[in-house]
């Protein structure tokens, strides 16, 4: 099954997250997927530019949690899964392409990390904006503590992270989120106008610019090492499960610290 829709409009490819049915969550077989089309895609002379959005009502809810709680992961599966996160993340972030998130819809957990990975978003102004990780007993590990930073500053991404409370598409825009907000039938056009207007540039330029315009001071390769560390902690403690369980079951987590 296609978990990931793709798309050519001349120079730019559309990809879409496409589990409407789980509101586009995120699992093993999208994330590689994900990959894999980044891949090719880069590898492409013909593509100048990518557009990222999401199928139905959402853009990702972040990780498929019921999946989690259906599948009883080994630990080697879950190192596996957080490394298919890390890497459609860091091709986001590292390949030749600009990408343009279009964030037609709910972005929670990691699938606001990814749109934190694209280099310009789009945001539907209703559309609700969450990291809820600490509060279900896991981690971040797609680079938001990073990329977050760099967008918004540390004050405030510790108080969206920390927090993980619920921001609206307009609130990203005034916290430096998101470039900016649309009407929901409005995201992917102005997207789409915003990747053609990168595709028109010289791409080489647009490669370096990706390069040099990421943050020194905490190179990705230690970022995505600490916090896959940390997320990998966590799915060993009985608060990550609980967490999923009480996420499933639809009630308030009851964290003992173990």
């Amino acid at each position: 099954m296609a978990e990931l829709l793709e798309e050519r409009r001349g120079a730019v490819a559309v990809l879409t997250l496409h589990r409407p049915d789980r509101l586009n969550a995120v699992n093993e077989a999208l994330y590689t997927q994900l990959i894999d089309a980044q891949e090719r895609l880069a590898a492409d002379r013909s593509v100048r530019a990518l557009v990222l959005t999401g199928s139905g009502r959402a853009f990702c809810v972040g990780a498929d949690l019921v999946g989690h709680k259906q599948t009883q992961r080994i630990d080697d599966a879950r190192r596996h899964y957080i490394e298919l996160g890390q890497r459609a993340a860091r091709l986001l972030l590292t390949n030749r392409l600009p990408v343009v998130a279009a964030i037609n819809g709910h972005a929670i957990g990691a699938g606001l990390e990814l749109a934190l990975a694209c280099d310009l978003s789009v945001v539907a102004q209703d559309a609700k904006l969450r990291f809820p990780e600490f509060g279900l007993g896991t981690f971040v590990g797609g680079g938001a503590t990073r990329t977050l930073v760099q967008r918004v500053g540390n004050t405030r991404a510790r108080e969206l992270l920390l927090l993980g409370r619920f921001f609206r598409g307009e609130d990203a825009v005034a916290f430096g989120v998101c470039n900016q907000a649309a009407p929901a039938a409005e995201v992917l056009p102005t997207a789409l106008a915003l990747a053609e207007e990168l595709a028109a540039k010289a791409p080489r330029s647009l490669a370096f610019a990706k390069q040099l315009l990421a943050p020194a001071s905490r190179s990705l390769d230690d970022v995505l090492a600490a916090e896959a560390d940390a997320l990998f902690a966590c799915m060993q403690t009985t608060d990550w499960q609980e967490g999923i369980d009480a996420f499933a079951e639809r009630r308030t987590p009851n964290f003992t610290g173990d």
